[in-house]
């Protein structure tokens, strides 16, 4: 682990400054997949939809893990919208932002004001912007409310919603003990957690898009999370 980290930290410093977008992105898919490898998690990728064929697109998901930024990139790299506490995690944080995640300081308002026209072009230019509606992460079998303002940057964009369900599960298919990321865990504790507990299943399951054509804000999140908690098995 820490050598991959060493790794990431090189090429951040020295390649990506270098390479084009095309680049970044096969080398975050590459890190990301090698990452998860490490940590003993093995993705199974499900398609209930065909997704947009050049990409422009708002993805969201319901949110478990710090390991469901990497589960996403290991199949298609994006850029994330998160909440300002990641940054300050050793040496991922760092990581993240140099992907070119973009944080935003929870209950922060004018921070959503102020980098929400800035996700409209990116969109418009054909990067995979990301981010988890819940705002911050719920136990497996939880799928929390979820906020509905970024969902406005798709409806500006005139993009679909791309939405994707993750679950992780063991070995006999049960909803796994360690990968939980709530409460008052540390990352340093959910990490030692996962490399000394038991192999992980990633279930990454992509759904059918939502068009957000003359559609609300509001309606958009509530499809998105009924549609990620029906494919969950989740009562909303």
């Amino acid at each position: 682990m820490t050598l991959h980290l060493v790794t990431a930290l090189w090429i951040c410093a020295l390649v990506f400054p270098f390479t084009d977008a095309a680049g970044r992105g096969w080398r975050i898919r590459r890190w990301s997949a090698r990452l998860l490898s490490i940590c003993r998690v093995q993705v199974e990728i499900t398609h209930h939809g065909a997704e947009p064929a050049d990409g422009y697109a708002l993805v969201v998901a319901n949110h478990v893990s710090w390991l469901d930024i990497f589960v996403i990139n290991s199949m298609r790299p994006c850029r994330f919208v998160a909440k300002s506490d990641i940054r300050d995690w050793p040496l991922i944080g760092w990581l993240c932002a140099r992907a070119g995640t973009v944080f935003i300081a929870r209950g922060r308002l004018r921070d959503v004001r102020h980098i929400f026209q800035g996700l409209v072009v990116s969109i418009q230019n054909g990067e995979r912007i990301a981010f988890f509606p819940e705002g911050t992460t719920a136990g497996q079998g939880i799928l929390l409310p979820f906020h509905a303002n970024l969902f406005e940057a798709a409806i500006d964009a005139q993009v679909p919603i791309q939405p994707y369900a993750l679950r992780y599960v063991d070995a006999q298919g049960r909803l796994h003990p360690t990968v939980d990321f709530v409460g008052d865990m540390t990352f340093a504790q959910s990490l030692v957690a996962i490399l000394t507990g038991q192999k992980i299943t990633a279930h990454l399951i992509s759904l059918p898009l939502i068009e957000t054509g003359g559609a609300h804000r509001r309606e958009l999140a509530q499809k998105a999370r009924e549609a990620i908690a029906d494919a969950l098995g989740i009562s909303v």
